[in-house]
């Protein structure tokens, strides 16, 4: 018998919004800090998704210290100009819409920081949808995604059988099974469906109107 998920969990970047050009520019820009030139942007596609501390340092081999001085300065252009170069997904509206029709109670749990999730949601008009919005917090004691998920789990009330993780990488799946929940890996996104195979996901999901076939 099919289970039927109530509480969705959705990741923002890869998931919900394309978030290449303003993430990206803003690695650049904090990269340039230290005086590292970037040929090409589309090398840096694999910052999109784990937390930038991480990224900073397994990519450049920053210490801790040095990628969180990185980070305040990806900050400096993210939070004022990199946030809003942005595109939501085509159809991710009309699937949000969708779900909120059949009563489902939607979240969103993000690595990226709680506050910056919320001004972008509410740029592209996508809060409305939304149940809550959590995400990891500043100062980095909530980083990882099963944190942030647990967090979310914790302040939504959500019974976890009834609950499902969706998102584009990974870091998603892991952290939806750190907690005991299922997963979508969907595949328009940043991670491929190798990627998503590996990690275990329990669905997968070509483009946003399947997710709806699948809760």
């Amino acid at each position: 018998m099919k289970t039927i998920f109530d509480n969705l969990f959705f990741d923002l970047d890869g998931t919900l919004t394309d978030p290449f050009e303003g993430i990206t520019r803003s690695v650049e820009y904090a990269l340039g800090k230290f005086g590292i030139e970037v040929a090409d942007r589309r090398e840096l596609v694999d910052f999109i998704g784990p937390p930038l501390i991480q990224s900073f340092m397994i990519r450049y081999g920053f210490s801790q210290a040095d990628a969180e001085r990185c980070v305040l300065y990806y900050r400096e252009r993210f939070s004022t100009v990199g946030l809003f170069e942005n595109a939501v997904y085509d159809g991710i509206p009309q699937m949000l819409e969708t779900l909120r029709s059949c009563g489902k109670k939607l979240y969103v749990a993000t690595s990226k920081p709680e506050v910056f999730a919320i001004r972008i949601l509410d740029k592209f008009e996508l809060t409305r949808f939304f149940d809550g919005v959590y995400g990891a917090s500043l100062d980095s004691s909530r980083l990882e995604k099963a944190d942030v998920l647990a967090y979310a789990l914790s302040e939504s009330k959500a019974e976890k059988p009834r609950s499902i993780m969706i998102g584009d990488r990974r870091f998603d799946v892991e952290g939806g099974r750190a907690n005991g929940i299922k997963t979508v890996g969907v595949l328009y996104g940043y991670g491929d469906i190798n990627e998503l195979k590996r990690a275990n996901a329990d669905y997968l999901a070509p483009a946003p109107e399947d997710i709806c076939k699948i809760v």
